[in-house]
C-alpha cells in the first residue's frame, strides 16, 4: 500500500498548521501560526547564513554578538509558542523581540523593518506613503536609540535610564541598610532621613530601625531586609547644590553610658549617640548609578553627650574627613524613576510591600487625583527653660501627644519613622543639663479627616533624672499645645510656631478644659491683648504662663484641608453671599495646590453661582474668569494630571443647563472688545482656555436639549455665528495689541471642531474656519495660520467630503502661495503630508475630485521645492514622501487630465516633463532615504516607474511627430529610464536569496518593465534615431549590462539598429563603433559585464549582421573586435584588485594591444599608462613643468634614474645620449651636458666593474578551467629576482593561487586537465639564448656580454635526456640523446612586465655527437675563462682553479674524453654514421684544444699553489704530462695564439678581460643538471643556471623521461660508493681548503656547480665548497676567430612547432617620446 507509509521515519515528523493557496506552480503554504513567529523564524535564517560566514572570516565580536541575539530569539520564540505568558507579559515580549530583531538587522546591515504600533510588520500595500514614511522615521530613530544604548552600556552609561528619568516628574532614593558597625552598648534608634545642607533642614521624612544591644534589628525578621525608598522627589530636588543622607543615632537607655554603679538606674531614656552623613548628590543626579555597590558611611559620636544632634550634622558636613575608628553604616543607593505605583511595577525585586516607603515633606511637583493624604509634619525646634529650684539645668523631655476637645487622647497616630508602627505618644531626646535645648526632631501625625477640627496637639514637659528612684517622683512641670483647625476653618498654617509654656498643678495640666479656652501662641496671646514679656508670670484661669519657651515648625500635607481663607469662601458662599465678589476674584490668587484639590468642589459652586443668578448678570464676567483661571491651572505640567478628572467632571457630574447662553455671551463680549485695556490679557487667557469652555458650552447645550426638545435652537445658532463672526472680525484687524490673542485663537480654535459640530452643522462650522483662515492678514502670524490648518485637518471636519469640498481649496490656494515664497516649509510639507494621509483613507467618502485638485494645483510646485531643496535638507525625505504620495494617489484618469491643466501652452508641458524627468533621475541617483529603508525605496520605485510611463506615454502622443519633436525632452526620457533601471536598489542578483524573493514577489523585476519600455520607445523614434548617436550608446550598453538575461535579449538588438541607422546616413558606423568601444571600457572597469554578456552580444549581433546585405563583414569584424576587448577588460578588471601587482599589469597590456596588435584606442591607452606607472611606481609626486620640453626632459632623467637603480646601466647609456643630443645641440645647456655625460661615464665604468647578479628564467603553465582567462592553459616565461632559488619562486607563485596543483612533470598536459575545473601549476627552470645586439661583431669582453646573457632575451631553452637504442653498459653516452625545447615569448625579457607569454614552442633533439661537442666546448670555456681571471687579478684565490684542473687531468676519476673515444672514435661508429665524420673532427680538435688551456692552468696554479698544497701541484703534474703526451699524440698539438699572449697583463688588473665569440659562431647550450631535476632536488642557492653544464651519463636517464623526481635513498648509495674512490692527494686538497679562511660578500658568495662530464663522476657533497669569485661571472669561449676554424652551426633533426598566436608589443620610450 503506497499510501500508507513515507520514506521518512514518523518519529522524525512534526504536522505543522499550515493555509493552502494557489495550486501547482503558484502554489503557496502560509504557516498558520502568529505572524511574528514566523517573521522570528526568518530572521533566524537570514542570521544564521551571517553568523556562518562571521565565523569564516574569524570576526570573533561580531560573531558573539550575533550568537547572543540568536539564543535570545530562539529562547522568546519558544516562550511565545508555548503559550503560557499572560497578556501584559506576552505584549512585552513582543516589543522585545521586535527591538531584538530591529537592532540585529541594523548590526548585520540588513534592511530596516517597518512596523504598526502593536509591532506587526507594514504591508506597503495597505499603507500609505506618508505613514510608510513616518514608520521608517520612527524605526530608525528607535534602532538609533537602541544602538547608543548598547554603546552606552558598553561605556556605563544607561540612556535608557536617562530617557526615563527625563520622561517622568517623579523620582525616588532606595537604600538596603545592610549593616550598622557601631559599639552603642545599650538598644539605639537608627534614623535615616535626606537632608539639604545649604537649607540646613531635612526634606524627607525619617526611616527608622530599631538596632538592639547584641548587634542586631531588633526585628530580626527583618535582618538582610532593611529597605527603604524615598519617595516623592522631584526636578527640584535633582537641582539642589547638595544632598546629604543623614543617619542619626539616638541610645535608647540609661541617662549615661558610663553609669554602670549598682544604684538603679533610669532606662528608656533617648539620648543622643552620633551621626552619619553621606554625600549623595551624584546618585541623585544620576552621575553615579549602581545598585550593587555597598558604600561605608562613617560614623561621627556626639562630642559630650550635650551635643546636639543637627549641629553634629553640620560639623560633620563642614569637615573634610571623619575619624570614624571603623565604625559606621554600610548601604547600597540607587536613584529610581517614577511614583511609588511605577516603582512598585518596574523595581519589584527592589521595592515590594514590605519596603518602607518615607515620604517628601510636602507635596510632590505633580499632585496625582486618586492621592489621598493628610499628613501634618510636626518638629521639635528648641525650648529655653528655666532651672527653677534646682541647681543645674533640667534634663528636659518633651512628650507630644495628639487630644480631642474633650481631652481625650487619639491613639496611635502619630509616626517617628517610616518602617515603624504609630505611637499614641513620643518622647524627643534628652539633652543633659542643658537650659536651651534644640531638637530637631520631626514627626507625622496622621488624623482622619473628620477629627482634625476638634484636635489639638499637646507637649508636655518633663525633667528626667539618671536614678530610677528619682525620676518616678518627677511631675510634668509644664505645658504647651496647639489646634489644628483655627476659628475662621482654615487649617493650622505652616511654618514655625512660638508656643506660650503653661505651668499648673499636673492634674490641671491634665485636664484639656483648663487649656483649651486658653491663647495657645504668643501671637494669639498678642491678638487678645495680652502683652508677651515681662518678668512676672501671668495667670490665665488656673494656669500660669511661664517665662519658658517653646518653639514648633508645623508643615501640612493634606488633599483635604485646605489653610486658604478665599477658597474657603468660596466653598461656602451661600453663607456669607455680601463676600461673594471678594471670593471670586481672590480666588485667582489661591495657590493652584489648594484649587485642584477641591477642583469638583469649586467648579460646582462657581456654576451653582451662575445658575442661582440666571437673571442678573453680576457675576457672569467674575465666574467666566474664575472658569478660565482653573481651566488654566489644569493646563499646567505641575496638575497634568487632573484632565481626566475634568473631563470626568464635563461628562458625569457638570449639569448646568443655561451655562451654554452665559458663557457664549461673556466670550463674545471679551472678543468685541479685544483691543479695550485689560481686556486683552483676559482675553488671551480666555483663548488658551477655549477647548474646555466650548466643551462647557456644548455639554450644557445638550443637557437643555435633553430637558427642553430642541427649544431655542434658532438662537443658540445664532448666537455661535455671532461669536464666530466676532472671532473673523477680530482676526482681520491689523492691531499689533491684539496679535498674542491672534495667535492663541490660531492655536486653540482647531480644539473645538469636535465639540462643536455635535451642535452645530459641519458646513457652516467649515465656511466660518474658511473665512477665519482668510481673515489672517497677510504675511503674519504664517507658521500659526499653518498649524491652525494642520489641527483642522486632524479634526473630524476634515474627514467628511462636503466640509473638505470647502476647505481643501482653500488649504491648496495657502500651501501653493507659501511653497512658492519658500516659507515655513516645515509646516507646509505637515500639513500637505496630512491632507494626503487624509485622502488616502478609505472611510473618507469619495476623494477622486480631492487628489485631482491637489494635482492641478500642487504637484509642480512640490516638484520645484524638491529640485530647489539640497540633500542635506532636513525635510527632503518628508517632501519626496508627499510628492510620491501624490503620484500614488493619482489615476490615470489624473494623468490623463494632467495635460490639460497646462491650457494651450505646449511649452509649460515641456517644462513640466523636463523638470519632473530631471528630478527622477536626481533622486533615483542619488536617493534621500538610507539604504536600508528598502520598502520605502521599494514603494517610491514603484511609484515612479508607472509616472515614467505614463509620461512616456506623453511623449508618444505629443512630441514624436516631425513638427513637434523634443529630442532634449526624449534624450532626458532615455536618461532618467536608463537610471531607473541600472540603479543601485534594483539590483537583485546583490541580494541575499530572501530579499531576492521577496521582492520578486511584491514588485517583480522592475528592471525587465522599463527595459521593455526602452526598447519599445526607442524603435518608435524611428527617423528621429540618428539624432541619439552616439549620445545614446552609453546608455544603451548600460542597460544591456544588467544580469537579466531576458532583458539582454530584448535589449542587445538595439546595437544593431544603431549600426544600421548610422550606416544608412554615413556609409559606416564609426562614431557607434568608438563609443561602444569607449563605455565598455568604462562600464566592465566598473563591475558591470561578465562571460554571458560577451557571449549573448556575439551571438546576437553577429545573427543580426550575418542577415545584413553590407553589414555583415564588417559587422562580423566589429563584434569581434568588441568582443576580445571584452575579454581582456574582464580579465583586466578580475585582477585589478590582486595584490600582485605583476598580474595587475600583465592585464594592463593585454588591454592596451588591440585584438589587431595596434594601439588605435586613446583613452584606454591613456588609463592604461596610467594604469603602468601606478603599478610600477607605488609613490610619485607630480611634475613641475611649463613647456612640454620641460616634461620630457624630466621623465628623461628619472627613467634614467630608474634604470640605474635596476642595473640595466646600458638601457639608461641609450636614453642619456638622446638627452644629451638635446642639450648640446637643441638647449644648448652645457652644464647638464656635462652633469649628464658624468653620469654616463659612471655608467660605463659600473658596467666593466660591478658584478650584478644573473636571474633565473621560469617556465609556468597555468592549466585548468579554474585560472583567469588571461592565464588559462597558457605558458609564460617568468624572470625571478636576484638570486632566488626557484621553491623560493614556485613559494611566491602558490601564495598567488593556493588552490592550485602542483604538477610533478614538465611534458604539456592532455585536455583532461586543461578542461578540469581546477587549477595546475608547472614550473620549471629555462635558459636564456643569448642574442647579441648586431654592434657586437667582434669578440668583447665577458663583463658587456654578460648583459646579454640575461637581458633582452626572447628565447629560451630546456632540455632533458632520452636513451634511444639499446644500453650499453660499457659506455652509456653512446645512445644518450638530448631532447630541447626552444620557448619564443611576446616580448622581449625583461619589458614592461617580468613576465610573458610564450608565443610559439618548437622542440629539436641533438645527437649524442653533437651533446659531446658541446660538452668539450663548454669545458674549454671554463678553463679559459678562469685562466684568463687568473691573468688579470693576481689576488683571486686559487681554490676554485685547482679543483677546476684537478677534475680534468686526475686519471683517479677517470679522464673525461676517454668515454667519447670508446663511443665515437671507432670503425663502426664511423661506418655506421659517415655523416658525422666532419663533427668527430670538430670533436678530436677541441680535446686537442684542451691542452694548452690545462697548460697554462696548470702553470699559474704552480706559480700561486702554497707550500702545504705543494704534493698536490707534483701529483697533479704527472698526470697532466701523460695526458698531454696522449692528447699530442694522438690529436696533434695546439698553441694559444699570439695575439692572446701579447695582450696579457698589457690593461690595469682590476679590468676582466675574457673574450666571447660572436653570437653565431657559438654552439647550442646543453642541458644542466639543474633543468633535468627542476621539480624534485632543491635548485643550490646562487648556482648559475646560465653556465651550462654537460650530461652526466648516469642510469637516471634510463627513467621514465617524464619523471623529474629523484630517488633520495639511491642518491645516498652513490655518494657513498663515490667517497671510497677519493685518492689521497684529494684529502689533503680537502684540508688545505677548510684550513683556508674564506670571507663571502652575498653578491659573490656563490656554490661551485662542478662540472660534470665524462671525464670524471660528480664529486661527493662533502666537497662542494664556497669560493669567492666563482666560474659564474664569466664564459669564455675556446680561442679567437683567427686561431680556430668556426664549427657550424649544428642542424637538428626534427623540429615539433607549436601553433601559438603572437602579438606585437610596444615600449615606453617609444610611446612617450614619439
Amino acid at each position: 500500500q503506497i499510501g500508507d507509509t513515507g520514506i521518512f521515519p514518523a518519529s522524525y515528523i512534526q504536522l505543522k498548521e499550515a493555509i493552502v493557496e494557489g495550486k501547482g506552480q503558484h502554489e503557496t503554504v502560509v504557516p498558520s501560526e502568529l505572524p511574528l513567529i514566523q517573521e522570528v523564524t526568518t530572521t533566524l535564517r537570514e542570521w544564521s547564513i551571517i553568523w556562518r560566514q562571521l565565523y569564516v572570516q574569524d570576526n570573533r565580536d561580531m560573531f558573539h554578538s550575533v550568537r547572543h541575539m540568536i539564543y535570545d530569539l530562539i529562547e522568546w520564540r519558544s516562550q511565545i509558542l508555548s503559550g503560557t505568558l499572560p497578556q501584559d507579559e506576552l505584549k512585552e515580549l513582543k516589543k522585545k523581540v521586535t527591538a531584538k530583531i530591529d537592532y540585529g538587522n541594523r548590526i548585520l546591515d540588513l534592511d530596516l523593518v517597518v512596523r504598526d504600533e502593536d509591532g506587526n510588520i507594514l504591508d506597503p500595500e495597505q499603507t500609505s506613503t506618508i505613514s510608510l514614511f513616518r514608520a521608517h522615521e520612527i524605526a530608525s530613530k528607535q534602532v538609533e536609540e537602541r544602538l547608543l544604548e548598547e554603546k552606552s552600556q558598553k561605556q556605563n552609561i544607561d540612556i535608557n535610564r536617562q530617557a526615563k528619568f527625563a520622561a517622568t516628574p517623579s523620582f525616588a532614593l532606595f537604600v538596603n541598610l545592610k549593616n550598622v558597625v557601631c559599639k552603642i552598648g545599650e538598644d539605639a534608634e537608627v534614623l535615616m532621613s535626606l537632608y539639604d545642607p545649604l537649607e540646613l533642614k531635612f526634606i524627607s521624612e525619617n526611616y527608622l530601625v530599631r538596632w538592639s544591644s547584641s548587634g542586631l534589628p531588633k526585628d530580626i525578621d527583618r535582618l538582610h531586609n532593611l529597605r527603604a525608598v524615598f519617595t516623592d522627589l522631584g526636578s527640584k530636588d535633582l537641582k539642589r547644590e547638595k544632598i546629604s543622607f543623614v543617619c542619626q543615632i539616638v541610645r535608647v537607655g540609661r541617662m549615661e553610658l558610663r553609669d554602670n554603679n549598682t544604684r538603679k538606674l533610669t532606662s528608656g531614656l533617648r539620648r543622643p549617640f552620633g551621626v552619619a552623613v553621606m554625600d549623595v548628590t551624584d546618585i541623585i543626579n544620576g552621575k553615579v548609578d549602581d545598585e550593587d555597590k555597598q558604600h561605608f558611611i562613617p560614623f561621627q559620636p556626639v562630642a559630650g553627650e550635650n551635643d546636639f544632634l543637627q549641629t553634629v550634622i553640620n560639623k560633620v558636613i563642614a569637615a573634610k574627613e571623619v575619624n570614624h575608628k571603623g565604625q559606621g553604616l554600610w548601604v547600597t543607593l540607587k536613584l529610581l524613576p517614577g511614583d511609588i505605583h511605577q516603582i512598585r511595577k518596574e523595581f519589584p525585586h527592589l521595592v515590594d510591600r514590605s519596603t518602607a516607603v518615607a515620604r517628601k515633606m510636602g507635596f510632590p511637583e505633580i499632585i496625582m487625583p486618586g492621592d489621598v493624604r493628610n499628613d501634618i509634619y510636626v518638629t521639635l525646634v528648641q525650648g529655653d527653660f528655666d532651672k527653677g529650684s534646682k541647681t543645674t539645668a533640667k534634663n528636659v523631655e518633651v512628650t507630644v501627644s495628639v487630644y480631642d476637645e474633650d481631652g481625650k487622647r487619639l491613639e496611635n497616630v502619630i509616626f517617628p519613622g517610616a518602617g515603624d508602627d504609630a505611637i499614641s505618644e513620643y518622647k524627643s531626646v534628652i539633652y543633659y543639663q542643658v537650659k536651651q535645648p534644640r531638637w530637631f526632631e520631626t514627626v507625622k501625625v496622621a488624623i482622619p479627616i473628620e477629627d482634625v477640627n476638634r484636635s489639638h496637639l499637646r507637649f508636655t514637659f518633663r525633667h528626667r533624672s539618671s536614678q530610677d528612684s528619682k525620676d518616678k517622683s518627677e511631675k510634668i512641670f509644664a505645658l504647651a499645645f496647639v489646634k489644628l483647625m483655627r476659628y475662621d476653618g482654615t487649617t493650622l498654617r505652616d511654618g514655625e510656631h512660638d508656643l506660650i509654656v503653661y505651668k499648673a498643678e499636673a492634674k490641671k495640666l491634665e485636664d484639656a478644659s483648663t487649656y483649651l479656652s486658653l491663647p495657645s501662641t504668643k501671637i494669639e496671646l498678642e491678638e487678645k491683648g495680652h502683652a508677651t514679656t515681662g518678668k512676672s508670670m501671668q495667670n490665665l484661669g488656673s494656669c500660669t504662663i511661664s517665662k519658658d519657651s517653646f518653639q514648633i515648625s508645623t508643615l501640612v500635607c493634606s488633599t483635604k484641608l485646605t489653610q486658604n481663607v478665599d477658597l474657603l469662601g468660596l466653598l461656602k458662599w451661600r453663607s456669607n453671599t455680601n463676600l461673594l465678589q471678594q471670593n471670586l476674584r481672590q480666588l485667582m490668587k489661591v495657590d493652584g495646590g489648594e484649587v485642584v484639590k477641591f477642583l469638583q468642589d469649586t467648579l460646582d459652586a462657581l456654576f451653582n453661582i451662575m445658575m442661582e443668578n440666571s437673571e442678573s448678570e453680576t457675576f457672569d464676567t467674575l465666574v467666566f474668569d474664575a472658569l478660565v483661571f482653573i481651566i488654566g491651572l489644569i493646563a499646567d505640567r505641575k496638575f497634568q494630571h487632573f484632565n481626566p478628572v475634568l473631563e470626568t467632571y464635563i461628562k458625569k457630574h457638570f449639569s448646568a443647563t443655561l451655562a451654554y447662553t452665559k458663557l457664549t455671551k461673556v466670550l463674545r463680549n471679551y472678543v468685541d472688545n479685544a483691543e479695550k485695556p485689560g481686556v486683552t490679557d483676559q482675553l488671551f487667557k480666555a483663548m488658551k482656555a477655549l477647548e474646555y469652555i466650548f466643551k462647557f458650552i456644548v455639554r450644557s447645550r445638550i443637557l437643555f436639549n435633553q430637558l427642553y426638545e430642541n427649544k431655542g435652537e434658532a438662537d443658540f445658532m445664532e448666537s455661535l455665528l455671532q461669536l464666530f463672526k466676532s472671532i473673523n472680525e477680530m482676526m482681520s484687524s491689523v492691531s499689533d495689541q491684539t496679535v498674542m490673542v491672534k495667535g492663541a485663537a490660531l492655536k486653540y480654535l482647531p480644539t473645538i471642531v469636535n465639540d462643536v459640530k455635535l451642535v452645530f452643522d459641519p458646513k457652516e462650522l467649515s465656511k466660518l474656519f474658511t473665512d477665519f483662515i482668510l481673515n489672517v492678514p497677510t504675511g503674519r502670524l504664517t507658521i500659526q495660520k499653518l498649524y491652525c490648518l494642520i489641527e483642522i485637518v486632524h479634526s473630524d471636519l476634515f474627514t467628511q467630503h462636503d466640509c473638505r469640498e470647502i476647505l481643501l481649496p482653500m488649504m491648496t490656494d495657502q500651501l501653493k502661495y507659501h511653497l512658492e515664497r519658500q516659507e515655513d516649509l516645515e509646516a507646509c510639507c505637515q500639513l500637505l503630508s496630512n491632507i494626503l494621509e487624509v485622502l488616502y483613507r478609505k472611510d473618507v467618502g469619495p476623494t477622486q475630485r480631492h487628489v485631482q485638485i491637489i494635482m492641478e494645483k500642487l504637484l509642480r510646485t512640490v516638484n520645484r521645492t524638491v529640485i530647489s531643496m539640497g540633500r542635506d535638507s532636513e525635510l527632503i525625505g518628508n517632501f519626496v514622501a508627499s510628492m510620491t504620495a501624490i503620484l500614488r494617489q493619482m489615476e490615470d484618469y489624473h494623468y490623463a487630465h494632467l495635460i490639460k491643466t497646462f491650457g494651450k501652452m505646449r511649452s509649460d508641458v515641456v517644462d513640466f516633463l523636463m523638470e519632473t524627468f530631471i528630478m527622477f533621475k536626481n533622486l533615483i541617483g542619488k536617493n534621500v532615504y538610507p539604504f536600508d529603508w528598502v520598502i520605502m525605496n521599494m514603494m517610491q520605485n514603484k511609484v515612479f516607474l508607472r509616472a515614467i510611463n505614463q509620461y512616456a506615454d506623453m511623449l508618444n502622443k505629443k512630441f514624436l511627430d516631425q513638427a513637434n519633436f523634443e529630442l532634449q525632452l526624449w534624450n532626458n526620457y532615455f536618461h532618467l529610464a536608463v537610471a531607473f533601471l541600472t540603479q543601485e536598489s534594483l539590483q537583485l542578483e546583490n541580494f541575499s536569496s530572501a530579499k531576492r524573493a521577496k521582492i520578486l514577489n511584491k514588485y517583480g523585476d522592475m528592471r525587465r518593465q522599463i527595459g521593455f519600455e526602452i526598447r519599445d520607445m526607442w524603435y518608435n523614434l524611428g527617423q528621429h534615431k540618428i539624432k541619439f548617436i552616439p549620445e545614446m550608446v552609453g546608455p544603451m550598453l548600460e542597460m544591456t549590462l544588467i544580469p537579466e538575461t531576458e532583458l539582454r535579449k530584448a535589449t542587445i538588438p538595439i546595437f544593431f539598429d544603431m549600426m544600421q541607422c548610422e550606416f544608412h546616413s554615413t556609409r559606416s558606423f564609426q562614431m557607434f563603433e568608438n563609443e561602444i568601444i569607449t563605455k565598455l571600457d568604462h562600464e566592465v572597469e566598473g563591475g558591470r559585464g561578465d562571460e554571458q554578456y560577451k557571449v549573448l552580444f556575439d551571438k546576437i549581433l553577429l545573427e543580426h549582421c550575418r542577415k545584413h546585405k553590407y553589414l555583415a563583414k564588417t559587422g562580423e569584424t566589429f563584434v569581434k573586435l568588441v568582443v576580445r576587448l571584452m575579454e581582456r577588460l574582464l580579465d583586466y578588471r578580475t585582477i585589478m584588485h590582486d595584490e600582485n601587482k605583476e598580474n595587475r599589469m600583465s592585464c594592463t597590456v593585454n588591454v592596451l594591444a588591440s585584438p589587431d596588435g595596434t594601439f588605435k584606442n586613446k583613452p584606454r591607452l591613456n588609463i592604461c599608462i596610467k594604469e603602468a606607472c601606478a603599478a610600477h611606481l607605488t609613490q610619485r609626486d607630480g611634475y613641475q613643468a611649463t613647456t612640454q620640453g620641460q616634461l620630457k626632459d624630466q621623465l628623461y632623467q628619472e627613467i634614467i634614474h630608474y634604470f640605474d637603480k635596476g642595473k640595466m646601466w646600458e638601457e639608461a647609456i641609450a636614453l642619456g645620449k638622446e638627452l644629451a643630443e638635446q642639450y648640446e645641440n637643441e638647449m644648448f645647456d652645457y652644464e647638464q651636458l656635462s652633469e649628464l655625460l658624468k653620469k654616463q661615464a659612471q655608467f660605463y665604468e659600473n658596467i666593466v666593474k660591478v658584478i650584478r647578479p644573473k636571474p633565473d628564467y621560469f617556465a609556468v603553465g597555468y592549466y585548468g578551467q579554474g585560472f583567469p582567462t588571461f592565464l588559462r592553459n597558457k605558458v609564460f616565461i617568468y624572470r625571478g629576482k636576484e638570486y632566488e632559488r626557484r621553491e623560493d619562486f614556485e613559494a611566491r607563485l602558490l601564495t598567488q593561487f593556493p588552490n592550485a596543483e602542483k604538477m610533478k612533470t614538465t611534458s604539456p598536459p592532455g585536455d583532461d586537465i586543461k578542461n578540469s575545473p581546477g587549477q595546475y601549476i608547472q614550473c620549471f627552470t629555462v635558459k636564456p639564448k643569448l642574442d647579441l645586439p648586431p654592434k657586437f661583431h667582434k669578440p668583447v669582453s665577458e663583463q658587456i656580454v654578460s648583459f646579454y646573457r640575461v637581458n633582452e632575451v626572447q628565447r629560451f631553452e630546456y632540455s632533458r635526456p632520452v636513451r634511444k637504442g639499446e644500453k650499453n653498459p660499457d659506455n652509456e653516452f653512446a645512445n644518450m640523446w638530448i631532447e630541447r625545447t626552444i620557448y619564443v615569448t611576446a616580448y622581449k625579457l625583461p619589458g614592461i612586465l617580468r613576465w610573458f607569454e610564450v608565443k610559439s614552442v618548437f622542440m629539436v633533439e641533438i645527437s649524442p655527437l653533437e651533446n659531446a661537442i658541446e660538452t668539450m666546448q663548454l669545458t674549454n670555456d671554463k678553463i679559459n675563462n678562469m685562466v684568463q681571471q687568473h691573468l688579470n687579478d693576481a689576488d683571486l684565490p686559487i681554490n676554485p682553479l685547482s679543483m677546476l684542473l684537478n677534475g680534468i687531468v686526475d686519471p683517479a676519476v677517470m679522464g673525461g674524453f676517454t668515454n667519447y673515444e670508446k663511443a665515437f672514435f671507432t670503425e663502426k661508429y664511423m661506418h655506421e654514421h659517415p655523416e658525422d665524420h666532419e663533427k668527430i673532427e670538430k670533436l678530436k680538435d677541441l680535446i686537442a684544444w684542451q691542452i694548452p688551456f690545462l697548460a697554462e692552468g696548470i702553470r699559474i696554479h704552480g706559480e700561486k699553489v702554497t707550500e702545504a698544497l705543494r704534493p698536490f701541484h707534483e701529483r697533479m703534474e704527472a698526470c697532466f704530462k701523460q695526458l698531454k703526451e696522449k692528447v699530442e699524440k694522438q690529436y696533434g698539438i695546439r698553441t694559444i695564439p699570439s695575439s692572446l699572449d701579447d695582450r696579457r697583463g698589457s690593461r690595469p688588473r682590476s679590468m676582466v678581460r675574457s673574450f666571447t665569440m660572436p653570437s653565431s659562431s657559438r654552439p647550442l647550450s646543453v642541458a644542466s643538471v639543474s633543468s633535468v631535476s627542476s621539480d624534485s632536488t632543491p635548485s643550490r642557492p646562487g648556482s648559475d643556471g646560465f653556465v651550462l653544464e654537460p650530461l652526466l651519463p648516469k642510469k637516471m636517464h634510463s627513467r621514465s623521461q617524464d619523471k623529474l623526481d629523484k630517488d633520495d635513498l639511491d642518491k645516498d648509495k652513490k655518494e657513498k660508493k663515490k667517497e671510497k674512490r677519493n685518492s689521497k692527494h684529494q684529502e689533503i686538497f680537502d684540508k688545505e681548503l677548510k684550513s683556508t679562511d674564506i670571507s663571502l660578500q652575498q653578491s659573490e658568495a656563490v656554490i661551485l656547480s662542478e662540472t660534470i662530464s665524462p671525464l670524471r663522476p660528480q664529486r661527493p657533497k662533502s666537497q662542494v665548497i664556497n669560493v669567492i669569485a666563482s666560474e659564474r661571472r664569466f664564459s669564455v669561449s675556446p680561442s679567437s676567430p683567427a686561431s680556430q676554424s668556426t664549427p657550424p652551426p649544428i642542424t637538428p633533426r626534427t623540429k615539433l612547432p607549436f601553433n601559438l598566436q603572437s602579438s606585437k608589443f610596444f615600449f615606453f620610450n617609444e610611446t612617450l617620446f614619439s
